[in-house]
């Protein structure tokens, strides 16, 4: 089922959205380039980009594709923002990658994963309080919990296993795995509720966000 594309402020909720998932794929780009580690989902692309080639970006879109596949027996509602997060934070990822040098000083890593943290829970609170369409694994983890699981359990379980599957291929977990797992969700807590705009979205759903 396709969530329509309107309602109320349209522009301005399809601005925040697109900004959202832009800053979403730089602040990944940044976590990246810092060597200290990153999200679990992207330690799975980090893994599949050593292991077979391709860039992490290009691997985060197919993996995307493969995850809305995974909708279909489960009948989630998607929406424009679903697609265009698919692409876009894909994207973003490898155009940091190749504009941002890794950096030499341990001070400028640790600024750059500070900031690629924080960068990730302003965008969650901006895509996902745009309300046009959750991201493809976040529509695979909450069409999985209502089927039985809590939301929570069914993130931690889904995240553990593309966390080792990814590591096992070579990707990197580190610090910044760790540091991401424990502030994303206050981060996320803190900027959603300033930037929904129409439905109030669930924050259960939506305090550790998947993209």
């Amino acid at each position: 089922m396709f969530i329509p594309f309107g309602g109320e402020r349209l522009p301005r909720r399809f601005i925040q959205l697109i900004a959202g998932l832009v800053m979403f794929g730089v602040g990944i780009g940044l976590m990246l380039q810092s060597g200290l580690g990153v999200p679990p989902w992207d330690v799975l692309h980090q893994g599949l980009a050593e292991r077979f080639g391709l860039s992490v970006g290009i691997w985060s879109i197919l993996v995307s594709v493969a995850v809305l596949l995974l909708w279909l027996p489960l009948r989630e509602p998607y929406g424009i923002g679903t697609l265009l997060n698919a692409i876009i934070v894909g994207v973003l990822i490898d155009v940091t990658v190749v504009v941002v040098p890794q950096p030499g000083p341990s001070w400028l890593a640790w600024a750059m994963q500070v900031g690629g943290i924080l960068m990730i829970g302003l965008a969650s609170g901006m895509y996902i309080g745009a309300n046009l369409g959750p991201g493809p694994r976040d529509g695979l983890m909450t069409g999985i919990a209502r089927r039985g699981p809590s939301i929570r359990l069914t993130r931690s379980l889904i995240e553990v296993t593309v966390l080792a599957i990814g590591w096992l291929l070579g990707g990197s977990f580190g610090i910044g795995t760790v540091l991401f797992a424990l502030a994303i969700g206050p981060l996320v807590q803190f900027f959603l509720p300033r930037w929904t705009i129409g439905a109030q979205a669930s924050e259960d759903a939506w305090t550790h966000p998947a993209r």
